[in-house]
């Protein structure tokens, strides 16, 4: 656990507990209580929201030495979820248990640096997800996003449906093919079966 130093790594050491999760678990489910908090060491993992119709919208990526804020202040408050996270990629992840993540923010300063860091960082990312879906063009958003996964993959090609796009973009499919064919036409990206490739 290089991820702290060494008393609080030993405080992780003795109370949280590493699984490892395969590609697609859901680690955290909607209107669920909180019981640990996870921090990702391997793989990748996306939360998103849905509406009442089952639409989705992506809220951000955690990637390996990250966590998710929302369950941290959902579980120290004991309230529900309202969002969703899913293993994307092959996971390896740290459960923390909610009562010692609170208790270490009055004991370690390095923790409390450790979750302000992270609620700045996904305050930001949300930030930018308003701005995306409130000022740009569907084309935008959907360029953002492949950038991302390209990012978080490091790989120019990307797997992915048309449908998975729109489930994240929280739209249709149809609108997705569309832009997509504009983007190929464009000579941004590439596509083959369930694939795109950025140029």
């Amino acid at each position: 656990m290089h991820l702290f130093h060494s008393q609080l790594r030993n405080e992780v050491e003795l109370s949280g507990q590493i699984k490892e999760f395969p590609s697609g678990s859901i680690l955290l489910d909607f209107d669920t209580y909180i019981r640990s908090l996870p921090i990702l060491l391997k793989g990748s993992m996306k939360v998103f929201k849905t509406d009442s119709k089952g639409k989705e919208i992506l809220i951000y990526y955690i990637k390996p030495g990250e966590s998710c804020i929302m369950s941290f202040l959902a579980g120290i408050h004991h309230h529900k979820s309202k969002v969703k996270a899913l293993v994307e990629e092959d996971a390896e992840i740290l459960l923390i248990p909610i009562d010692k993540a609170k208790e270490w923010i009055r004991l370690f300063p390095e923790w409390m640096d450790f979750i302000f860091h992270l609620y700045q960082k996904r305050f930001d990312e949300l930030l930018e997800v308003v701005g995306l879906v409130a000022f740009q063009h569907l084309d935008v958003r959907l360029m953002n996003l492949l950038e991302q996964k390209s990012a978080l993959y490091q790989n120019k090609e990307i797997k992915i449906t048309h449908q998975q796009l729109a489930d994240e973009l929280g739209t249709m499919r149809e609108a997705i093919s569309r832009v997509l064919k504009n983007l190929v036409g464009e000579k941004k990206i590439l596509i083959s079966r369930n694939k795109i490739i950025l140029l």
